[in-house]
C-alpha cells in the first residue's frame, strides 16, 4: 500500500451527522470542507432518537434536539472525530410564526459548537397546517405541490425560489458552529468555570 494513502487514511477526519437525511449530509461536509480546506473527511449519516417532539415548537426545543442528536450519535458510534446534530424547529410569536435551526457540532475531546441558522417568517396557510399537527415538511409539501421537500430544497428552497436552498441554509449554520473548532485558542484555553464567571 503506498506511503501517501496510509498517511491520508491515518490524517482523514471522520464525522458522524446524527440524521440519514442527505440534505444534512452535505450541508456537514460542504461546511467542514470549507472551514478545513486541507483536512480530509469521511462522513456518515446515522438514525438517532432527537429527544423533542417531531415538530420542535420553541428556540430551546430546537436546540435541545440537535444537542441530544449529537450526543446520542456520539454514544451510538464513539469512533469519529466529530459527531453533527442538525434540528429544524419553530418559533410562535402571537401574529407570526418562525422557521429556525439549530446546529450543534460535539468533538472527541468534548468540546460543543453552536450555532443558530437564519430565522424567516412562515406563510400562514404553512403555519395553519403545522397548528394542525403537521410538521413543517409535510405541510410545505402540501402547500407547494411537492413530495419529500425536507431532503430536497426545503421550504426555505421554495419560498426563496432557490436562492437559498435547504443545504446552503444548514451549511452556514455548520461553518459558525465550527468556529470554535477553527479558534480553538480563543475558546478551550480558559477554564471554562472562569469564563463563565467573567461573562455572568
Amino acid at each position: 500500500m503506498p506511503k501517501w494513502y496510509t498517511n491520508l487514511v491515518k490524517n482523514m477526519r471522520r464525522i458522524v451527522v446524527a440524521s440519514q437525511n442527505p440534505v444534512k449530509i452535505n450541508a456537514t461536509l460542504q461546511g467542514f470542507q470549507k472551514m478545513f480546506p486541507k483536512e480530509t473527511f469521511e462522513i456518515e449519516g446515522i438514525s438517532v432518537p432527537s429527544g423533542v417532539s417531531d415538530q420542535p415548537q420553541s428556540d430551546d426545543e430546537t436546540f435541545q434536539g440537535a444537542l441530544n442528536r449529537a450526543e446520542n450519535a456520539s454514544k451510538e458510534t464513539s469512533n469519529a472525530d466529530y459527531w453533527v446534530g442538525i434540528e429544524g424547529g419553530i418559533e410562535k410569536s402571537e401574529e407570526d410564526m418562525f422557521d429556525l435551526g439549530w446546529v450543534v457540532i460535539k468533538s472527541k475531546d468534548g468540546n460543543l459548537g453552536k450555532a443558530r441558522t437564519g430565522t424567516f417568517m412562515l406563510p400562514p396557510r404553512i403555519a395553519e397546517l403545522i397548528l394542525q399537527g403537521q410538521e413543517l415538511g409535510e405541510a410545505a409539501d402540501i402547500v407547494f405541490a411537492h413530495t419529500n421537500i425536507k431532503q430536497g430544497i426545503g421550504a426555505v428552497g421554495a419560498l426563496t425560489d432557490n436562492v437559498i436552498d435547504r443545504t446552503h441554509y444548514c451549511e452556514e449554520a455548520v461553518v459558525l458552529a465550527l468556529v470554535p473548532f477553527k479558534n480553538e485558542h480563543l475558546f478551550y484555553s480558559l477554564d471554562r468555570r472562569s469564563y463563565l464567571h467573567i461573562i455572568g
